[in-house]
């Protein structure tokens, strides 16, 4: 399963206090103060993980708290510090706070982390308070409370290239043939509910990563359908394949299918329009499907590439494949996106 947002609860430990204590040796009556420092509390940090790929543990764990800080111990001894909790997450993680819906912090590369809840300051020993004129103080801090929040996290599906079709293009048949994914594959619309991820391996050191993106309707980008849910994923490609059925099935016009794909990205995000894109026309083995690739082509504008494939028989993918690599090698997009601060 897919899971792409959660919502968390996370707090840094609270600082240890500091005591008041003075030190109470053989003939020495009069000791000075001895209250020593409290620890530290322990922050929580979000560690971005490459082998992680959804963010399916956050439905059995919603709150992640950092240990406190020790309080503090006569004879000058500060108390010890809280341990960190590290929360890991996925590469593409965007995390938001769960109240105004900020973005916080995105989490791309293996290893990037963040103190996302700081733990609170140790609370200071009477000690600290000796001076010349108050040789005895008989007071101390208390710690500070870590800080806490609710926050929002949200993944998008990272890939160098993503399918974008309406339902029942293909697009889950033509991953299950170019890659080792097992996407559900049914002949009826939304099967794709959720993105699936393939690598597709062109033999000689080439692949790269596709995913299946849920299927879009006319007016996605006002949310209908699946809607945002598709878009979010779109974002995150830096390479698009229009898939489009060739086949006119029920009654579907491929040219105005391909219209809709272009302008569904368009109104949801301009920048979408402008990503590098090629054009699939799919299921080429149907009789009817030829001359329909044919009107396709020539609606298509001028410089982008069209290829006619049968995601069935094979026929016409090892070109397309090959295709979308170069593509890729030649964008200079990177994958570090802008997100939207809108998106949901």
């Amino acid at each position: 399963m897919f899971i792409d947002t959660a919502k968390i609860f996370i707090k840094g430990g609270d600082g240890g206090k500091g005591i008041v204590a003075f030190q109470r040796e053989k003939y020495v009556p009069f000791g000075g103060p001895s209250g020593g420092d409290g620890g530290d509390g322990g922050s929580v940090v979000m560690l971005c993980d490459r082998g992680l790929r959804t963010l399916v543990d956050f439905r059995y764990r919603t709150q992640f708290k950092a240990g406190r800080g020790m309080h503090g111990q006569g004879d000058n001894k500060s108390g010890k510090s809280g341990d960190d909790v590290v929360v890991r997450v996925p590469p593409g993680t965007i995390i938001k706070d769960a109240e105004t819906g900020d973005i916080l912090w995105e989490l791309m590369g293996d290893g990037e982390r963040v103190v996302a809840a700081k733990g609170g300051k140790s609370g200071r020993g009477n000690a600290r308070f000796a001076t010349s004129t108050n040789q005895a103080p008989r007071y101390s801090e208390s710690g500070k409370p870590g800080e806490e929040r609710w926050i929002h996290l949200e993944l998008k599906a990272l890939a160098d290239a993503g399918l974008v079709g309406l339902p029942n293009a293909g697009k889950s048949t033509l991953l299950s043939r170019v890659s080792a994914a097992r996407p559900k594959i049914a002949d009826y619309p939304f099967t794709t509910l959720e993105p699936n991820l393939g690598v597709v391996d062109l033999g000689e050191g080439k692949s790269f990563v596709l995913v299946d993106i849920p299927g879009l309707i006319e007016g996605a980008h006002a949310g209908k359908g699946l809607g945002h849910e598709f878009l979010r994923h779109v974002e995150r490609t830096r390479v698009l394949i229009h898939l489009v059925d060739a086949s006119g099935f029920e009654g579907r016009d491929p040219v105005e299918d391909y219209r809709t794909l272009r302008s569904e990205l368009a109104l949801y995000d301009p920048a979408l329009a402008e990503r590098p894109f090629i054009v699939a026309a799919n299921k080429i083995d149907l009789p009817e499907s030829r001359a329909n690739f044919e009107r396709l082509r020539s609606a298509v504008a001028e410089g982008v590439e069209v290829f006619a494939v049968s995601a069935v028989t094979g026929e016409g993918i090892r070109e397309l494949m090959r295709a979308v690599s170069r593509k890729i090698d030649a964008s200079e997009l990177n994958t570090n996106l802008v997100i939207r601060n809108n998106s949901t």
